[in-house]
């Protein structure tokens, strides 16, 4: 899919109070940042922000970090957040193959929603759920964090479940069919999960931890 350029998207981007500009500064020291020591949570390819903006107001005793990789979808986000007042909330525009530079197993709970399945076989490596990836979360979650998935590519779930298994973690639950689980409850919807559901799509769901050291 071809993004649009936002006109101005660069400077919109690096006037907002809500961007971390320089965010591998903050490595192993994002309470500070907060200014507290409540949980972070942090979502890889946040997209236009809808989930991680929601979180933030339904959650002041949580801390939330949006990532995503391009301009012209982040300003989306930045745009949304012109009137609100969120203290619990940062966003990076960064590659998430970076993230190891950023944090220092200082993370709770990385959401993973609608990720790109990339589903030509050469590039499993970067699918987000991909035991490459879950290395790479392993180095910046705490001893007790977790990573939740959704997604409505049932081969892409499928593919994560066997990832999850490869890589040694645990798998806490999961469903099919989130929106007529029990785990549905408190369930924030992203644009695509919206977008899906209206289609009838059913909503795939993991959460999953390493063992403990």
């Amino acid at each position: 899919m071809r993004l649009r350029n936002v006109k101005g998207s660069k400077e919109i981007i690096e006037s907002s109070k809500y961007i971390i500009l320089n965010p591998e500064e903050n490595k192993g020291k994002w309470k500070e940042v907060f200014g507290n020591d409540k949980p972070i949570h942090i979502e890889i390819g946040m997209g236009k922000g809808d989930f991680i903006i929601g979180m933030a107001k339904n959650n002041p005793n949580i801390n939330f970090i949006g990532i995503e990789m391009y301009d012209s979808v982040i300003v989306k986000a930045v745009q949304k957040l012109e009137n609100e007042e969120l203290d619990n909330l940062k966003l990076i525009r960064m590659d998430a193959r970076l993230i190891e530079d950023v944090f220092d197993k200082e993370i709770d709970l990385i959401y993973l929603n609608f990720s790109d399945p990339w589903p030509k076989d050469r590039h499993a490596k970067r699918r987000l759920t991909s035991t490459r990836f879950l290395e790479r979360y392993d180095n910046i979650l705490t001893p007790e964090g977790r990573v939740m998935f959704k997604t409505d590519n049932k081969d892409l779930f499928d593919f994560s479940l066997e990832q999850v298994e490869e890589a040694g973690w645990i798998l806490e639950n999961h469903t099919y069919d989130l929106h007529h689980s029990e785990y549905n409850e408190g369930n924030v919807m992203t644009e695509y999960e919206e977008k899906f559901s209206a289609k009838g799509n059913p909503i795939c769901r993991l959460v999953a931890y390493r063992h403990a050291k």
